[in-house]
């Protein structure tokens, strides 16, 4: 029984899962949006914007959290200069994941991940 246990396995090994991630968040930092499934869309969600606040915190240890998992250093480069001071006054809820429909082939559903790209208001109380 799983009782208390989070995440999908989505049908792979713990080592295939965790790279498939690593690959997958750095494709959405490099290029902003990504086409995948909605299991694993709603799966690297997490990861992603743990990436992106550890770009808001900004410092060395930050920097090296973020090179251990994310697989290029110029994604790693771009997280930090580009992408995270967008999103620095924004309290998380950093990405959206768009439903497209299915896929031809076996029918599985796809979404588009990708950055939020408004600016951030915050309400007034």
């Amino acid at each position: 029984m799983r009782h208390n246990k989070s995440g999908r396995r989505l049908g792979r090994k713990t080592s295939h899962r965790e790279a498939m991630f690593r690959n997958m968040v750095t494709s959405l930092l490099a290029h902003e949006k990504i086409t995948t499934t909605d299991a694993k869309a709603k799966e690297i969600r997490s990861v992603a914007e743990k990436m992106i606040t550890l770009g808001k915190r900004g410092d060395l240890h930050s920097v090296r959290l973020a090179a251990s998992f994310i697989r290029e250093k110029s994604v790693v480069s771009k997280l930090f200069t580009s992408i995270a001071p967008r999103y620095k006054e924004r309290p998380g809820g950093y990405t959206r994941i768009i439903k497209l429909g299915t896929r031809n082939g076996d029918a599985a559903p796809l979404s588009m991940i990708e950055l939020v790209e408004e600016e951030f208001t915050p309400k007034a109380v």
